[in-house]
């Protein structure tokens, strides 16, 4: 078992789709891009936001910052609540907390939205820290956020790396976790494209939610 056990939110605490694309598909509509089928937009799912607009629609530097404006003017008023919670997941998390794992959650999104989803899902008890980016792009690389998520279980600097578990249901989660000397989880339920999670060297695989509980508690 796992003491310390650092969750990935988008895609592995809970799924995210119809709120983070319908929000990029707000965006883009407002930069004169039309996207109709939300599928093509699940890349968005998981890497930095800013980073995604300019890989997939070469956006320069002011159209990015434009489009992120207007993902976030849908994303905080609706697309926050369009988000479902894994089956098993609000147990899961309850019984890794009684059995005394210390849980925070390491996510690339804003940490202000990353605290109302929890607050939403009744889940923000189960989290002893929570970590996300910042408005002005600050903290969005997912080492970033490991290394802020570690600083704060941590402010004496001694950290048992080989007691800490990164989940992550991208590539971005297993490096962030390998950068720093972590365990990593694999979510194949999330939006990793097919091999992503191998490729990267993941250590563990979970398939389901409850895979998962039996990966973390041993």
């Amino acid at each position: 078992m796992f003491s310390y056990i650092l969750f990935d939110l988008d895609g592995t605490v809970s799924d995210p789709k119809a709120g983070i694309t319908g929000s990029v598909q707000y965006a883009l509509h407002a930069l004169g891009i039309e996207e109709p089928d939300l599928d093509r937009l699940e890349p968005f799912i998981g890497p930095p936001l800013r980073d995604s607009f300019q890989e997939y629609y070469n956006l320069n530097e002011e159209q990015t910052e434009f489009a992120v404006k207007k993902y976030r003017e849908r994303f905080c008023a609706k697309g926050i609540y369009e988000n479902i919670l894994y089956p098993g997941m609000k147990e899961l998390l309850n019984r890794l907390k009684e059995s005394g794992c210390h849980l925070a959650v390491a996510s690339s999104k804003l940490e202000v939205s990353v605290t109302e989803i929890l607050r939403y899902f009744a889940i923000g008890d189960c989290f002893e820290v929570t970590v996300g980016s910042e408005p002005d792009g600050r903290r969005s690389k997912k080492e970033e956020v490991v290394e802020e998520a570690l600083h704060r279980f941590f402010t004496d600097g001694k950290i048992p790396f080989d007691d800490i578990v990164m989940v992550g249901d991208r590539k971005f989660d297993i490096v962030g976790g390998k950068e720093y000397g972590l365990h990593q989880i694999g979510v194949t339920y999330g939006y990793a494209p097919e091999g992503e999670l191998e490729e990267a060297g993941a250590e563990y695989l979970a398939h389901s939610v409850e895979e998962l509980g039996r990966i973390l508690l041993g």
